[in-house]
């Protein structure tokens, strides 16, 4: 493998009417380097268990606001906050050209279809504010609203002891 080609992070994204999640899936990547600009986003960084070179510049479908948006280096990922520039439509895809990308996909974990954020309207943001203290802890699942769903399912397998 050559070592001189950089190539794109594994990403996954989600999204709200104000705000990208944007997660690039690169372990013990130390100081990397994250420009965010209104209409994209660079990316430069080593890490992965290979400490492989990663480099690249998304070309954003819509613009953000490049002053409120963050970038969190954990661990095991880092986490981007982009607050789109205005709120409104979902945007149908991440980045601006439309081809589908191997590295890409869709933060399901995180991913609320445009009508479901209608419902949750205590306070001004809460998923920003649920998204910080999902970022504050090691992902314990227990803030994330979309596992409860899964849990009432769950209750139904009580009732096959055959599967034990």
């Amino acid at each position: 493998m050559s070592s001189s080609q950089n190539s794109p992070p594994p990403v996954a994204w989600a999204q709200r009417k104000n705000v990208v999640f944007l997660t690039i899936c690169v372990e013990d990547c130390k100081e990397p380097t994250i420009t965010i600009q209104e209409d994209k986003i660079y990316f430069k960084g080593t890490g992965g268990t290979e400490k492989k070179d990663y480099e690249y510049t998304y070309i954003l479908y819509s613009n953000i606001d490049k002053e409120k948006s963050r970038s969190f280096v954990r661990d095991r990922n880092i986490e981007l906050i982009l607050v789109k520039k205005e709120e409104g439509p979902f945007w149908p895809h991440l980045l601006k050209e439309k081809v589908k990308q191997h590295w890409l996909k869709v933060d399901f974990g995180r991913w609320k279809d445009e009508d479901d954020s209608e419902d949750e309207g205590e306070g001004q943001n809460p998923d920003l504010e649920e998204m910080m203290r999902q970022m504050g802890g090691l992902g314990g699942g227990d803030s994330r609203p979309s596992l409860d769903d899964l849990e009432d399912e769950d209750s139904d397998d009580d009732d096959l002891p055959d599967l034990e």
